[in-house]
Parts: structure tokens; sequence; C-alpha cells
């Protein structure tokens, strides 16, 4: 009895410090996550490559490094492929940059609005000087014709939600 009251203390034990440092490693890369702005986040997690070179080719990359805070809806490389074929690299051209930075600056919002946030909004004004439309139905929400599939990606200067598709100024 007295073996097996020890195995079951030990293996207890065991998964409580395996929790604990599982714990512990969430925190840690949350805080490491929080140290980055939302440029060198958006960059470290590999799937907003088209949106890097658009914030470059925009001049707003600075910007966006700043104190902030901001909002930014996030779209990803999928999302950006599904334009119409050439509109990316149509809109990377420098004669094309005032439309390029209406559309990016149309996906960031002043401020830190976390998800639980987002939800009550009907909708929200740009940088850009536009407001975009939020509906929430059946547990997803929607910011104009775009999906939110990622939410409350903290960064130094604010936060990140994804969106599945490029929004597109009026």
């Amino acid at each position: 009895m007295k073996k097996n009251f020890t195995d079951m203390l030990a293996r207890h034990f065991t998964i409580g410090a395996a929790a604990l440092a599982l714990t512990l490693g969430w925190a840690t890369m949350a805080a490491a996550q929080n140290n980055k702005d939302i440029v060198e986040t958006a960059v470290a997690a590999g799937s907003f490559q088209t949106l890097a070179k658009a914030l470059d080719a925009a001049g707003l990359v600075e910007t966006l490094k700043s104190a902030g805070p901001f909002t930014v809806f996030a779209p990803t490389d999928e999302a950006f492929a599904k334009l119409p074929e050439g509109t990316v690299a149509d809109l990377l051209k420098p004669e094309n940059k005032a439309k390029l930075i209406a559309i990016l600056t149309y996906h960031v919002v002043p401020g830190k609005v976390l998800a639980a946030q987002v939800v009550n909004l009907n909708s929200a004004k740009t940088v850009n000087g536009q407001s975009i439309t939020i509906s929430t139905s059946g547990g997803t929400v929607m910011v104009d014709d775009a999906r939110v599939v990622k939410t409350d990606i903290l960064c130094s200067n604010g936060v990140i939600h994804v969106v599945d598709s490029v929004l597109l100024p009026k």
C-alpha cells in the first residue's frame, strides 16, 4: 500500500511539474510576444509576408512600430491571394502608393480593442477615416466581408486580429 501511495504521489508530482512547466512556457511565450511591436509580431508569424511587403511599400512600417496603440485587422497571405490576379503586384507599384495606404490604413483602428470589446461594436472608425462594419453571428465575427479567424494577438503597441480577406475601403 505504501508503495502505491508513493508511486501515486510521484506520478501526481510529475504531472503537476509538467503542467507548471507548460504554464510557465506559455506565460514566457506570451510575455515575449508582448515585447514585440505589431510589425515584428506579424513578420515573426510567417503568414503575413504580403502584408509586410505592402506596409514597407506604403511607408507604414515605422508608423506601426510606434507607440500606438493600434488594433490591426491583419489579412494573411492567403487573404491577399484571394484578390484578383495581379492586384497585389499593381498595388505595390510606387505610382499606386496612395491607394495602398488607403487600403492598409482601413485595416487599422486607433487604440487597443480586444475581442471582448470588438464583439460589442457595430462599427469602428479606421485610421483612413472610414468606418468598418462589425457583425457577430453564431460565434463568428465579421469585419465588413472578412471573417475574423484569430483574435487578441497582443503586441507591445496594440493588438492584431487575423482576418481571412483583405478589407477594401468604400
